[in-house]
């Protein structure tokens, strides 16, 4: 189904450019704890659209269930962001090995699933991947009942936009390590900040939206 294929492409596409607090954490933690913590955040991500996608698809009442509790899920998410972005502005330290560079961190089983977990909630509490997979869901499932097979058709445009931007986290993971061993640890140091203020930046930006859109709708 070449209509799949595309319809799955661009969707990821989309997905992958999109400019939001998780490319900058991907890139942060690439940078940070090298290409395993890395991967650990991406598959965190990956398995919160999975979730997104399942839940979306078979369980639409639940989804519109959550969805009514855009405003809870904006909030939740705007503290997460505000808190990770005070962490990392003041608290995070830059552990540097021998040669005084960034050094590459011995995970232990509750550092990888933080790291996990961090990358499935901060994508999970995002309101702007609810919205995204709630407009591509309803829309997918629309020109699904045009195609012959219905079902197969949803099932490759899915995959499709989830294998490519899986791919496309996985191509930041890739570039943040090679630019990894050239930073000092005072780079590093501003790059945390940088991203601690980013993340501020869209926790409160996005309260703003929430609080906003609820004086608006009085």
């Amino acid at each position: 189904m070449i209509a799949a294929l595309l319809k799955g492409l661009t969707l990821g596409v989309l997905l992958g450019i999109s400019v939001g607090p998780v490319i900058f954490s991907i890139i942060k933690q690439s940078i940070n704890n090298g290409h395993k913590g890395g991967y650990l955040f991406i598959s965190g991500v990956s398995a919160s659209d999975i979730a997104l996608v399942l839940v979306a698809n078979l369980f639409t009442t639940l989804f519109q269930s959550i969805m009514s509790h855009e405003k809870i899920i904006g909030v939740t998410g705007s503290a997460f962001l505000i808190i990770l972005g005070v962490y990392y502005f003041f608290f995070k330290k830059v552990h540097l090995d021998d040669g005084g560079k960034a050094a590459i961190k011995t995970f232990r089983k509750r550092d990888m699933a933080g790291i996990f977990a961090s990358g499935f909630f901060m994508n999970a509490l995002n309101p702007g991947a609810f919205l995204f997979w709630f407009a591509a869901s309803a829309t997918i499932m629309a020109d699904a009942q045009t195609e012959d097979h219905p079902i197969e058709y949803r099932v490759i445009v899915f995959a499709t936009c989830l294998l490519f931007n899986l791919g496309a986290d996985i191509a930041k993971v890739l570039l943040s390590n090679k630019i990894r061993p050239k930073l000092t640890s005072h780079n590093i140091h501003i790059i945390n900040r940088i991203s601690g203020l980013i993340f501020m930046g869209f926790g409160i930006a996005l309260i703003w939206g929430i609080v906003f859109y609820v004086n608006k709708h009085k």
